[in-house]
């Protein structure tokens, strides 16, 4: 489907500005026992920035890595186009959920600040206390989340959308 470097960034962009305010409200939900909680203005703060990080770490990570991992598991010339996509979307699943789970957990937990205005000795027990904790629940709460969100909603609206933008479809013969 996607035939060069510029259409992989369009797809990596269309999939991020859909991806990006789900888990944003998602995360924030979820920190905030409820989504009627969340503070509307934090939230459309927090967009852009993790809009910045998600798009660059999709083409300069995810992207690259899912499809090495999708590849080594399946050969694209003998599999069904829909096992193909769905073997990607699970790679890929795979390796930006616990990255931006990574950085969820700096930017919602309030964790960096702590970690850089206090001597090292602290900062290394708050590090293996705190941090390492509200990692691995951030990356268990998001990864169902991620998982089928990505599966039954964000890839198809997405591959439909770019379908759309590069491929007329044939009128049916008369």
């Amino acid at each position: 489907m996607i035939q060069n470097r510029k259409q992989g960034l369009i797809f990596a962009l269309l999939t991020v500005i859909i991806t990006v305010p789900c888990f944003v409200f998602y995360c924030l939900a979820i920190e905030n026992k409820g989504i009627l909680n969340v503070d509307i203005k934090f939230a459309l703060m927090l967009v852009p920035i993790e809009f910045v990080l998600a798009y660059l770490s999709e083409i300069f990570i995810g992207s690259p890595l899912a499809l090495k991992l999708a590849f080594k598991a399946i050969d694209p010339n003998k599999t069904s186009p829909i096992i193909v996509e769905s073997a990607i979307i699970c790679a890929t699943v795979g390796i930006m959920c616990p990255w931006m789970s990574f950085l969820a957990t700096i930017l919602y937990k309030g964790i960096f600040p702590a970690l850089v205005f206090h001597d090292t000795a602290w900062a290394f027990s708050s590090f293996i206390t705190y941090f390492i904790p509200n990692f691995l629940q951030t990356v268990v709460l998001n990864f169902p989340f991620a998982f089928f969100g990505q599966m039954f909603f964000i890839q198809p609206l997405v591959r439909r959308i770019f379908k759309r933008m590069f491929y007329k479809e044939e009128s049916p013969v008369k």
